[in-house]
């Protein structure tokens, strides 16, 4: 099975695992992106999530190419990786606009110069939101999908 899918299933972070396995986070990374790893990094893999050796060594040994399902995990892996960087960039916005509109109200209730900073990164929230939901319908997926067909010189 699939380091990363194992991980992910049981919920555990990158630095968990290393903690848990007694490898690196790096050494992790590696071997979720397919390099190849020794044969004690897999079998501290393999006591961690309590499965044979063998079925992480022979994946590891197998050099096929990735199959449809695959692709379509790594996409969908993909797609909620942008999906949570953009929560925690909104997250990041109201925390910061928010510190800003005390210290504003505090000092200066008059005047508020907060807008200002809250507009400017709330338009850059909205082209993320628009890159992230595919609202436009340009530079989407299904764009990006075309032009590497077109680039092929595969049939659309």
């Amino acid at each position: 099975m699939n380091v990363q899918k194992l991980r992910l299933q049981r919920g555990w972070s990158q630095q968990q695992l290393a903690d848990l396995s007694g490898l690196s986070t790096r050494t992790i990374q590696r071997i979720e992106n397919g390099q190849p790893a020794s044969a004690e990094s897999l079998k501290s893999l393999a006591s961690v999530f309590e499965i044979d050796f063998s079925s992480l060594s022979s994946e590891q040994d197998m050099a096929v190419p990735p199959t449809a399902s695959r692709l379509d995990e790594q996409l969908a892996l993909a797609k909620v990786r942008k999906l949570r960087a953009f929560y925690i960039h909104l997250l990041r916005y109201v925390v910061a606009i928010a510190v800003l509109a005390v210290i504003n109200l505090a000092t200066h209730p008059t005047r508020l110069w907060f807008i200002w900073p809250a507009m400017g990164w709330g338009i850059a929230i909205l082209f993320r939101a628009a890159a992230t939901f595919e609202f436009l319908p340009f530079f989407g997926a299904e764009w990006e999908r075309k032009q590497v067909e077109k680039h092929l010189g595969r049939p659309l």
